[in-house]
């Protein structure tokens, strides 16, 4: 039998194939719009949407996880301590970050954007000095965007500066600024300066430690790592520093690799600088201790000591690495890393108010 349609289909049909025209029409005129309002963006803020929109990928949110004892000896519960950034390294899974965001951790969770889970992660390796992390994630079934790395050594004052990462545990946030000073030393998580530190008024804020800092390209400059505020508040004041890509680059394989950095060494522990202020002790660094087995141990240098009847005897005071004047333990450690081990300096030392030169081998730390 042959069906004929009623009057009502037909013009529901009608209806419901005009509405879906005006609908595709909005569609298309709310694209066109929206093209059109970008093309009227000024060339600043286009270059800043490009490179969220390409680089967010690469940043992830770091969790440090502490484990807690309970009042029952097997029972342990886990808190979050502490909440920083970090970027994707390698389709590896290697995640690098700040140390402070990671020291003390049991364990780490790293979120990434537009993704609800979190995985677990540990603990590769770590420099104090420099301030730099390496985690891996447990899993790495996903598709990671490993960041692109820039280089720092060209960088000039003035440059565009972008920072991307997590601010107090949010989401994926932007701030942009520009590079207000290169080459600043400043004193960094583990005791030690910084040299060569980059210096932007890009807002910096807690939980952006361990993120990138980005320059026009869309390319990794530095690690966000230290802020500062005149009033104490945790908050940016427009001063922020970064550690430059150059020695994250030098630093993060031999993290990968090692587990620690391997760096050239004197044999010796020195007198915090602390004490030897005490001590009057303004231009040069006493030796605390010398290494039985190590190379300053060869060279007849002389650490601090004590005879049977607790006589004490100031250590050794050196005052110069080849050319290079030591005033404090931070000179030691800045003029030291500049050789490589098994290179020979020439210390010049203080013994009893004379001047006295000697020839170390450096060997590995």
């Amino acid at each position: 039998m042959l069906y004929v349609p009623k009057k009502e289909d037909f013009i529901s049909k009608l209806f419901f194939f005009f509405a879906l025209i005006l609908i595709l029409n909005s569609k298309i005129f709310a694209q066109q719009t929206l093209k059109k309002d970008v093309s009227m963006l000024l060339e600043s803020e286009r270059n800043s949407i490009t490179i969220f929109q390409n680089e967010a990928d690469s940043i992830v949110n770091v969790s440090n996880i502490i484990k807690i004892q309970s009042v029952i000896p097997t029972d342990e519960t886990e808190i979050e301590s502490g909440i920083g950034s970090g970027f994707i390294w390698d389709k590896e899974g290697h995640i690098i970050t700040n140390f402070h965001v990671v020291d003390g951790g049991s364990s780490f969770l790293i979120a990434f954007k537009d993704n609800k889970k979190q995985y677990r992660a540990k603990l590769i390796g770590a420099d104090p000095i420099k301030d730099i992390a390496v985690l891996k994630l447990d899993e790495n079934h996903l598709s990671l965007k490993p960041i692109d790395l820039g280089e720092s050594k060209a960088l000039l004052v003035g440059q565009k500066a972008l920072v991307i990462g997590c601010p107090l545990g949010l989401n994926h946030t932007l701030t942009t600024g520009s590079i207000s000073a290169l080459d600043r030393k400043i004193k960094g998580y583990g005791g030690i300066s910084i040299d060569g530190m980059i210096q932007t008024d890009a807002s910096i804020n807690p939980g952006n430690s361990g993120g990138a800092l980005l320059d026009s390209q869309g390319k990794l400059i530095g690690i966000n790592t230290i802020l500062y505020n005149a009033s104490g508040a945790q908050a940016s004041a427009g001063l922020g520093f970064a550690i430059p890509v150059d020695t994250v680059k030098s630093i993060v394989p031999q993290l990968i690799k090692f587990g620690k950095v391997i760096r050239p060494g004197l044999g010796m522990v020195f007198l915090e600088d602390f004490y030897a202020l005490r001590l009057g002790l303004i231009d040069g660094v006493m030796i605390k201790f010398v290494d039985p087995k190590g190379p300053a141990a060869k060279s007849d240098l002389q650490g601090i000591t004590r005879n049977l009847w607790g006589q004490i005897f100031l250590g050794d005071i050196i005052i110069s690495i080849d050319q290079n004047r030591v005033k404090n333990n931070d000179d030691i450690f800045s003029t030291t890393e500049k050789y490589k081990i098994g290179d020979k300096v020439k210390i010049k030392y203080l013994r009893d108010n004379k001047e006295k030169i000697t020839f170390v081998t450096l060997n590995q730390m």
